[in-house]
């Protein structure tokens, strides 16, 4: 066994959404690219950031509605202005509370407002250069995305109940119900 196996390595544990950010929570932007360089500059080799898939019941990265799917709230709205998918009166109106919080109940109705507005004028792009990579998206993850993404709409359209709460025609996968949305 080499030397640098044995090598010890230190870091620290910090979700992304615990990041300060000007957008009422932490996210995958400039000061995560910030927290890497410094984490880099003292020494540490390691950020764990536990999962960063969506949450479900109590905000918890632990109760995911997807094991595959990124958690939409880790996208930096300044990273959207900076692709044009945003402007600058789009951010705004952010809410503004207690930096050492997130009020979820505030910050989740304003983020995903603002997401459905930059995917809104990402579908208006003409020639768009990010086409290629969306729909690339799309085809390799197709075994887990189309399912989720319809978990996901059927969720919003009983207002985040539970699937047994759901309509009947909702709740199960049936051939018709299949061919319905295809």
């Amino acid at each position: 066994m080499s030397t640098t196996a044995n090598k010890r390595v230190s870091g620290i544990l910090l979700h992304p959404t615990s990041l300060p950010s000007p957008y009422g929570i932490g996210d995958l932007g400039q000061e995560a690219y910030d927290f890497i360089d410094f984490l880099h500059a003292s020494g540490q080799h390691i950020w764990q950031v536990l999962p960063l898939t969506p949450t479900g019941f109590g905000d918890s990265p632990y109760q995911s509605f997807s094991a595959f799917a990124g958690q939409p709230l880790l996208i930096s709205p300044a990273h959207l202005f900076d692709l044009h998918l945003i402007a600058e009166q789009d951010l705004a109106d952010c809410p503004s509370g207690n930096p050492a919080t997130v009020d979820y109940g505030t910050i989740i109705p304003w983020k995903n407002a603002l997401l459905r507005k930059a995917y809104e004028n990402f579908l208006t792009l003409d020639e768009s250069p990010f086409d290629e990579e969306y729909t690339s998206f799309c085809k390799d993850n197709a075994d887990w995305l189309d399912d989720y993404a319809l978990f996901m709409a059927c969720k919003s359209v009983h207002d985040g109940r539970d699937w047994l709460s759901w309509d009947e025609q909702y709740r199960n996968m049936t051939p018709s119900f299949r061919t319905v949305i295809e």
